[in-house]
Parts: C-alpha cells; structure tokens; sequence
C-alpha cells in the first residue's frame, strides 16, 4: 500500500535519490527542507514544507504528521567550516528530527550516514560497518554524522523503528558533490590520482542508494535491521584510476591528467586545510588529508549481511551506470562498456 513519507533534504543527491524512488512505487514524499523544491520531484506530486531540521521542533512535528516513515537525509556536507555548524545541522538537527518522529507516531526512522564515522584513515577491505565512533572520525562532519549516528540509533525502541544506511561514494546524473566535481577538474587538466590509483574502491551509483533507502525504510522495524547501521554500495570495486577516468569519459574529456604521492598530498591537504580554517574562506581547499586518504587508499566493503536484511540489491551495475551518466551528460542513448582496455 503507498504510504506518506517524509524526507528530510530532498534537494540533496541522496535525499532526492530516496524521494523519486519513494514516488516510483506510488508513495507520497513530504520534503522537508529550508531551500527550494527541484521541480522534477515536485512535478511528480512531492509535498514542498519549508522548515530547518535545527530550527523549531513543532515545524517538523508538523510536517511528520501521518507519516509512516522519516528518512532523515538533511546534512551539512562540507568538507570546512566551523564546528558549531556542523553540530547545529547535523547533531541538534537529527536530535529534532528524532524527537519530532517520537512525537508525532512515527513508526520507521532511517538516518541516511556515512562510512566515514568508523574510518580511521586505513585501508578497509571487505570490511562491515563498524561502529560509529565520534572520537576517532576524521573532520568536523564524519565527527558529527558519528554523533548523529549514535543518538539516533540509541532512540531505537518501543514503536519507533530507527536504522542507519551509509551510502558509500554516491555518484550519477545530477550528483554535484563528486562527479561535477571530477568533470569539473578534469576539463581543466587538473584531475590527478593520488599514488598510484590502483587501490580498490567501491562506489554506489545514485539510484541505487534511493532503493536502499526505501528497503531500509521497509524493513526497519525486522529484527535484524532496527537499531543497526548498513553500509550500502554497488559491491563492485574498481581502482581509483578507472573510476576517474571513466567519469569523465562520460562527459567527453580526459581522466588523470598526472600522479601527485601520497605524502605531498596528504601534507598538503593538512596546510590547505588549515588556511580555509584560518581564512573562512568559501569553498573546499582542492585537497584535504581525508581525501587524499581516501583516494590512495583501498576501502570497500562486504555487501552480504546488508543484502540479506535488507533484502536489497543493486538495480544498476557501475557499466550501466556510466552509460546512463553519458547519456544524461551528452544527450545521446546509453550504451553498455565494459571496463576493458583503461
């Protein structure tokens, strides 16, 4: 039966992702947001409510009223700023966002997280989704998506069913936080890999992180899912140096331009870093210790216990995925490459 859903930051990548998957099969999506609704989900009936997850709590009370279930996607996502940002969005705002839920009947309440609050700058192979742990994350918001994580976690119980998904690299048409940003520095020769861009990584394709979420909203309240955590990605790495290269073949221009070491890189992230903090400067410094990391670095994950409990699995491969990414990028029909002769 459709059902009434609420999500939280439906003009994000992830939270938009959910939000067209939730009306694919009929549902009815509030997004709750401070910004503008995209057209293209408000086109397809979803219910624009104007509110900030940190802001007043009735608001969100409010646009909770009659739903079944809240998935909480609303973040601060950058990579600098000031931390007393960071906690306001992402911890206060999942605290109300929690209580809101609690308070208006909700029943099933699934926080959309990140990897990022279990790593601890080491590679991860097959690894499983550790606990979120807020003393050792790295930057200001896997500390606070940490935080958000165990608070909301902890509110697990009584009627109100609450898991966590950590979409893992999330990337695809309209994603603006990592693909426009690879495309972007690759059409100014500036797309470098860190090391030798052999490590292994795993990715999610956008659409397939909107179809986790909405199995994670089903299946919240079973008793292998609720109070729990679920890395979610394609479950098919592939070396940093294909992922870079065919991202932005897909917009018709060249991939790694050259290789930067890790220790220059990672060193130089940490300056840069420090300069945004200094400076407040608007932006991301074009390098942060993190990312180096995580490009020089191998880090994926063992999908099997997410597939079973969830009872999920991905919709598109990562080829089909890169055809569609062109597609949408050139305007011209998808078609399916394999990964042969990069």
């Amino acid at each position: 039966m459709a059902e009434r859903i609420a999500v939280t930051g439906a003009s994000g990548v992830v939270g938009g992702a959910a939000a067209r998957a939730f009306q694919a099969r009929g549902d009815t999506v509030i997004a709750v947001q401070r910004g503008a609704l995209p057209e293209g989900l408000r086109s397809a009936g979803a219910v624009e409510w104007r509110a900030d997850v940190a802001g007043s709590i009735e608001d969100l009370e409010q646009a909770f009223a009659g739903c079944a279930a809240v998935v909480h996607a609303a973040a601060r996502v950058d990579i600098t700023g000031p931390w007393e940002d960071y906690e306001r969005i992402n911890v206060l705002g999942t605290r109300q966002v929690v209580e809101a839920a609690r308070r208006s009947g909700v029943q099933r309440l699934v926080l959309v997280s990140s990897p990022s609050v279990a790593h601890v700058g080491y590679a991860l192979v097959g690894a499983g989704a550790e606990p979120a742990d807020p003393a050792r994350a790295r930057g200001h918001y896997s500390r606070s998506k940490a935080m958000a994580e165990q608070q909301a976690l902890a509110a697990d119980g009584g009627d109100l069913a609450v898991t966590a998904v950590r979409p893992h690299l999330v990337w695809g048409p309209g994603d603006s936080q990592l693909t426009e940003r690879i495309i972007d520095r690759a059409r100014l020769g500036r797309l470098v890999t860190i090391g030798t861009g052999a490590a292994l990584i795993d990715t999610t394709y956008i659409d397939n992180a909107g179809t986790a979420i909405v199995a994670a909203v089903d299946r919240a309240a079973d008793a292998m899912v609720r109070g729990r955590a679920f890395v979610v990605s394609n479950g098919e790495p592939r070396t940093v140096s294909e992922m870079l290269t065919r991202i932005a073949r897909a917009a018709g221009v060249p991939g790694p331009s050259r290789s930067v070491p890790f220790a220059a890189a990672h060193l130089g992230g940490h300056v840069l870093e420090r300069v945004w903090e200094r400076t407040g400067r608007d932006g991301e410094p074009p390098v942060t210790s993190f990312l180096a990391e995580q490009l020089a670095t191998a880090h994926w994950f063992d999908q099997r216990l997410t597939r079973t409990a969830l009872a999920w699995t991905p919709e598109v491969s990562l080829d089909e995925g890169f055809a569609r990414l062109e597609a949408h990028l050139r305007g011209v029909a998808p078609t399916i490459e394999g990964s042969q002769g990069l």
